[in-house]
């Protein structure tokens, strides 16, 4: 699991970085560089491909062109994250030339113990438009000094993509399997409530906008259809205005390979109540079945992602919906990235997850974007006294 993410020029970062806890808000005006971080953790996850780096740049928002900060020629991305009780720390910085990418430096360290690190693969020096690099490969016993080799390999492509099919150590491919692990299991999450609303096939796993929401409840249902259907109403009931009973998927069709998510509301008459497929239902309502099905579908270990949370959500149902984050991620060991506007939400938070709030700020002449721990600001307890969190997220306080 990922526990820290830190950024040298990478969009509108110079240097930052930024803690991951179970649950993670971000929070920031328009354009202070939420989306930014976010990207980053996309590029991360297609890694995994072993794709051409250049292709990998090309895929993320505002293309190969917008990925280094102006002014720079590099970029880098730092990743410290967990393996079962091993620790590693990740470093790739890459340069782009002519809309191709290039690796100018990577490494991956074990920790030995607290703020000692251990390479298993570092690179040489390379000259500009050098078309191979030297990664050094260490002995695992190496401390100081020891037995390494040299292999050229190709810049193109990260090292991580490429040392499965080299004859080097296990302890080093195992340590490079867990970084791509790490990475496969960022999960971003930004539904589309209106490619909801149609009849989609049977799926095992959740699309990033949600499309086929109705197909991985109804492929779910065969084998836990109670378990399912109860746990999915507890929590997507309590956040729409009207009250639903009961939330579920059916196949249907000639073939049965197909589906549609219903549900069962009534407006405070259980007497009288209303079948409605997803055709009828709120954006707010679909954007929250997603949002549940992607907590309660996702493996332990994940990294979900989620812009924009609050989007369709009534103030008075914030406290919900932290509950419902909290309760589900903690249950099921995973971790929950979200970003946010709201004043509301911010308020809803207990004291624990207050502690998890990150705001991200753009300051100076050029705009570079830095990120802070909210209860770590000098004035923070000052301002508290006399405001809550939300009254100075609407104050715009944190960015003074």
């Amino acid at each position: 699991m990922i526990t820290t993410l830190t950024l040298h020029n990478w969009k509108s970062f110079e240097n930052a970085s930024l803690l991951i806890d179970q649950i993670t808000f971000l929070i920031g005006t328009n354009a202070s560089g939420k989306s930014n971080i976010v990207d980053a953790l996309i590029f991360l996850s297609r890694l995994i491909s072993g794709e051409r780096l250049a292709d990998v740049c090309k895929s993320i928002r505002g293309g190969i062109d917008q990925i280094v900060r102006r002014g720079s020629n590099c970029a880098s991305l730092e990743v410290v994250f967990k393996d079962n009780e091993t620790t590693y720390k990740y470093t790739l910085k890459f340069s782009i030339s002519n809309a191709e990418a290039y690796v100018d430096s990577e490494s991956l360290k074990i920790s030995i113990k607290e703020d000692i690190w251990r390479y298993l693969f570092s690179t040489d020096i390379v000259l500009d438009n050098e078309p191979s690099q030297i990664i050094t490969l260490f002995d695992k016993d190496r401390l100081g000094s020891g037995s390494k080799k040299g292999i050229s390999l190709r810049r193109d492509m990260t090292i991580l993509s490429q040392v499965q099919g080299l004859n080097v150590l296990k302890v080093i491919k195992d340590g490079a399997k867990a970084a791509l692990d790490s990475f496969a299991s960022i999960y971003v999450l930004d539904p589309n409530p209106a490619r909801m609303r149609e009849y989609v096939a049977l799926s095992e796993n959740l699309n990033s906008d949600g499309s086929n929401v109705a197909g991985v409840i109804a492929a779910l249902s065969e084998d836990r259809p109670k378990e399912f259907e109860d746990t999915l109403t507890k929590y997507v009931s309590k956040l729409p205005e009207r009250d639903i009973r009961r939330i579920w998927a059916e196949r249907v069709g000639r073939f049965k390979d197909t589906a549609m998510v219903y549900c069962l509301e009534d407006w405070g008459d259980p007497e009288h109540t209303m079948e409605i497929d997803a055709r009828a239902m709120s954006d707010g309502t679909l954007r929250f079945i997603a949002i549940i099905v992607a907590l309660l579908t996702r493996k332990s270990d994940s990294l979900i992602v989620i812009e924009e949370i609050d989007n369709g959500l009534h103030p008075s149902r914030a406290g919900e919906l932290v509950y419902a984050l909290t309760e589900i991620a903690t249950s099921r060991d995973f971790d929950v990235l979200c970003t946010t506007h709201n004043p509301v939400l911010i308020d809803a938070l207990g004291t624990e997850v207050l502690d998890s709030v990150s705001c991200v700020n753009r300051e100076g002449i050029h705009g570079s974007a830095s990120i802070f721990r909210l209860t770590e600001r000098p004035d923070f307890l000052r301002q508290l006294a006399r405001y809550t969190p939300g009254n100075m997220m609407t104050k715009n306080l944190f960015t003074s």
